[in-house]
């Protein structure tokens, strides 16, 4: 029977079943979650979708687009985690529809089902697509316009190379107005190595870059020019020098070394991370004819991607989540060729393999039975505010460890049937097995991972929901209290004054919320009474002089 026909549906079932359920299973996580769906709450609660906010103040960080498909999804289904998350659900299953389609064109039906696997089979790239941050929607852009720019780079037909160029110009428009001018300098910089690559030959004629050009800015001044002609260049010129200083400074403390995108990447993204090795090794014969020029574009830009952030001084975990599309890319051409037997798993892959999949499997397994027998580590630990978050009372089941376990037999058991030459049936079981995991891992450990870590503060903010106080956050940077608490917006500057709130004339009671290593702050302000402690946070109440009277 040929199951070539149905590919499309299963990975379209494959996406759904994996990305849609459960996403408001656990809280959104500080920051990024958080302050995206923020954003988006703010738009609904102020009807302002032209401006993006953060506490009801300009939030020049990123541009509306993401924000703008988060509020629709919230009017939908309410302001929740599974609004939040649910953009990012539909961008999987249009990556993974996407990814077959580019490979059923690139090579062939079997080449596009390998490739959308091995993206859902991947730990990081899987995990994304349940989060509520903003790559996967401006990563797939960035790589639907590599896409054409390569399909017009070779097109000998002008018109469709013109159209490419057109479509190509669409996409980066969106990708800036996803995440800003960072999507139009990487393409650039891409096209660019390409064109020394290939010995400064002619890449596209002069006529179809205008029509990219002028495309790009069209479509980026949907929101870039409209916002510059209603309020002036303000925003815009704060807006671009955020951008500059994510480049040149460590901004928020993520100041890792040059390396750290490359550890990220080879862990995170097991197994592709390793199964890429062959055809970024070998890049002369783990290659097929037909994707030949395809993976010139694709290898460069991994490289460009994890040089460019490497040198950046900011450096945040998802900042390399672009490489996540060549890399895959490149582990499917070296498993096409496993598949048709003209390329073997050799040993260094297969202990990569082995030796990364029982690291995972280990954590995996370590991660419930330390919380549960967190005695073992306690007196290891120095930061008593991890000492306090780890003795929250949370109820574990006892047998969540084996998911682990079973992770780790299902990855011995792919490479067994690897070795013996059951291709197609070990990297099935590879890929599912994977995402199996992740799955059963973000429903039943995640959670009550999250208690230790965020959820008493969270869950005082949600208790505390539409009354007439004040919430805020002191000694450490959060964006909880203003999405759960759901802060409305007020004419008084001071609310969101942190000095205001612990010493000003304030006129309704002041909730603040601290970690328990910063209690010795309090005792200069007897007038803020603990009324709480819990997971190692602590929440004071301070009233107003009317209220103490």
């Amino acid at each position: 029977m040929n199951y070539k026909k149905f590919y499309p549906l299963i990975i379209l079932i494959s996406a759904v079943v994996f990305f849609i359920p459960f996403l408001g299973a656990v809280h959104l996580f500080d920051w990024d979650e958080i302050n995206f769906a923020e954003s988006a709450r703010e738009m609904i609660v102020t009807g302002n979708y032209s401006r993006v906010q953060i506490d009801f103040h300009p939030f020049w960080e990123k541009p509306p687009l993401f924000f703008w498909l988060q509020a629709l999804s919230m009017h939908v289904f309410g302001i929740n985690e599974f609004a939040a998350r649910f953009p990012n659900a539909i961008t999987g299953i249009i990556t993974l529809l996407t990814l077959y389609f580019i490979g059923k064109k690139l090579h062939d039906e079997k080449f596009g089902f390998i490739w959308s696997l091995s993206y859902l089979g991947s730990f990081l790239p899987h995990l994304y697509f349940k989060s509520g941050i903003i790559d996967p929607l401006f990563n797939y852009f960035i790589f639907i316009t590599i896409y054409f720019i390569a399909k017009s780079s070779v097109e000998l037909n002008k018109r469709k190379a013109t159209w490419f160029t057109f479509y190509a110009g669409i996409s980066i428009g969106f990708a800036t107005l996803t995440k800003g001018p960072v999507g139009f300098l990487i393409v650039a910089i891409t096209c660019f190595v390409y064109w020394i690559r290939i010995r400064f030959k002619k890449i596209s004629s002069l006529k179809n870059i205008i029509i990219y050009l002028l495309t790009f800015i069209v479509v980026s001044s949907l929101w870039f020019g409209m916002e510059m002609i209603k309020n002036g260049p303000w925003f815009i010129t704060q807006f671009f020098m955020y951008q500059t200083d994510l480049l040149l400074t460590p901004v928020a403390s993520h100041g890792e070394p040059f390396y750290y995108h490359f550890v990220v990447v080879f862990l995170g993204c097991f197994p592709i991370s390793i199964l890429a090795l062959p055809a970024l090794i070998n890049r002369k014969t783990i290659t097929l004819s037909d994707t030949l020029n395809f993976k010139k574009w694709m290898f460069i830009l991994f490289w460009v991607v994890m040089i460019l952030f490497s040198i950046v001084k900011t450096k945040i975990v998802h900042y390399s989540s672009l490489s996540y599309f060549p890399l895959s890319f490149l582990a499917t051409v070296f498993l096409y060729k496993l598949l048709n037997r003209s390329a073997e798993l050799n040993k260094p892959i297969r202990i990569l393999l082995i030796a990364i999949g029982t690291l995972f499997s280990l954590l995996l397994i370590a991660a419930p039975l330390i919380a549960q027998h967190k005695e073992l580590i306690i007196p290891f630990i120095k930061d008593k505010f991890a000492v306090a978050c780890l003795n929250t009372n949370v109820k574990w089941n006892g047998w969540e460890f084996l998911i682990g376990v079973l992770y780790l037999a299902s990855i011995l058991y792919s490479i067994h049937l690897l070795n013996r030459k059951n291709i197609e049936r070990g990297l099935v079981f590879l890929f599912y097995s994977t995402a199996f995991c992740m799955f059963f891992y973000l429903i039943t450990v995640v959670p009550k991972i999250e208690q230790y870590s965020q959820a008493p503060a969270i869950n005082f903010y949600k208790s505390i929901a539409g009354k007439k106080v004040y919430v805020s956050t002191v000694g450490f940077k959060s964006y909880a209290h203003l999405y759960y608490f759901q802060k409305m917006p007020d004419n008084k500057l001071q609310t969101s004054n942190d000095d205001w709130l612990i010493n000003g004339p304030i006129d309704k009671p002041s909730y603040l919320v601290a970690k328990i290593n910063t209690r010795n702050f309090f005792d200069n302000h007897p007038d803020c009474k603990l009324i709480k402690e819990e997971g190692g946070f602590l929440f004071y109440e301070r009233l107003p002089v009317a209220y103490s009277k």
